[in-house]
């Protein structure tokens, strides 16, 4: 969602209507009703490793998702189709097949569902130079653009993020992320460690939701110097206050780690979430062959997490180094690159030069 956001800040200035189609009951509605784009859902459902019990039924959905992207489709008449990936893309991919489209590839290994999509896409856009290695065979034209990172990301310093967590922005802030919801056990590992991590350095602990309760509990029974120096919060909507005041991250290895690190040049510690495709370990191991990043597989944070974390916060030097090679990699005018595709491919269709997503 929030690589389409940008990519649509890109083209805040043209005159052209947009209609932002997403799935029923999506989390990304309210987000994108508040970013003032008009929204619309269709029914969709993935296939790929759902079980025998399950097909028949998301085989229906994917129907009925098709029908309703073709009643869409008749009634918008878009010049342009913007794919970012999901199985939610495919009913539209489907019904509008013969209308140009740009397809844009977050993760470094792309999954079923894009791989699906990029058989329709007129273009193809792509986050890192190893993803062009998954679309030999695609007659699309492919381009590396970097990861379109969200602009009021751009607009936090160190001293006002660190200022608005209440940390002190001359000693080292160690950030800890799970996403909204969270990752178990790489906040158990950190409240295992806190002791001795606080002694080393400040933390910035984003615990998600399911775990809050646990976490405030730990911190309660700190110290008062030790809570001085530990934010836990449950969830951060200025996330790039985090971001830009920290001198290391801890994280799972989602999409967006490939333009938001590189953005702050910020040393990461990675953990792929273990229960998915290998997306996420392919990202991480992208970065790690980058020197801009460590990976600790999700079986082995319990012992190794903790003497990580201390072995980079007491060498500066090597810190040093992967904040170079991690902000290397940032792609600063990504959102705009894939904006002028699109204004491409718009060019196209008719002859004209509108566009509409």
């Amino acid at each position: 969602m929030y690589p389409a956001l940008s990519i649509l800040q890109a083209l805040k200035n043209e005159a052209n209507p947009v209609l932002w189609v997403g799935g029923e009951g999506g989390m990304e509605a309210d987000l994108v009703k508040k970013a003032g784009l008009p929204y619309t859902a269709i029914p969709a459902a993935g296939v790929h490793g759902v079980g025998l019990r399950a097909l028949p039924g998301n085989l229906l959905r994917l129907a009925r998702g098709v029908l309703a992207s073709r009643r869409i489709l008749k009634e918008f008449q878009p010049e342009v189709l913007l794919f970012t990936g999901g199985y939610l893309a495919v009913p539209m991919a489907l019904a509008g097949r013969h209308i140009p489209s740009l397809l844009y590839v977050p993760d470094i290994e792309p999954g079923l569902a894009l791989k699906t999509l990029s058989r329709f896409a007129s273009t193809i856009a792509l986050t890192a130079e190893p993803s062009r290695t998954f679309f030999q065979h695609s007659k699309a034209r492919i381009e590396v653009t970097g990861y379109p990172v969200r602009g009021d990301l751009q607009e936090w310093t160190r001293e006002r993020g660190a200022e608005l967590l209440g940390l002190d922005v001359n000693q080292p802030i160690l950030l800890v992320t799970g996403g909204s919801k969270g990752a178990r056990s790489i906040n158990r590992a950190i409240l295992k460690g806190l002791p001795d991590l606080l002694e080393k350095t400040q933390i910035c602990h984003l615990t998600g939701t399911l775990d809050w309760e646990e976490v405030r509990t730990a911190r309660e029974r700190l110290s008062a110097d030790q809570q001085a120096r530990y934010a836990a919060l449950p969830y951060l909507h200025e996330m790039g206050a985090a971001l830009a005041c920290a001198d290391l991250v801890i994280s799972r290895a989602g999409a967006s780690i490939l333009g938001e690190y590189p953005l702050f040049g910020l040393p990461a510690i990675l953990v792929p979430y273990p229960y998915a495709w290998r997306y996420q370990k392919v990202n991480a191991m992208y970065l790690v062959e980058q020197g801009a990043a460590v990976m600790i597989e999700n079986e082995r944070l319990a012992d190794q997490l903790v003497p990580t974390i201390l072995a980079l916060m007491e060498s500066p030097e090597r810190r040093e180094t992967m904040r170079k090679a991690m902000r290397a990699l940032h792609h600063p005018d990504a959102a705009q690159r894939i904006a002028e595709l699109v204004r491409a491919l718009a060019q196209t269709k008719h002859g004209g030069n509108s566009w509409s997503v």
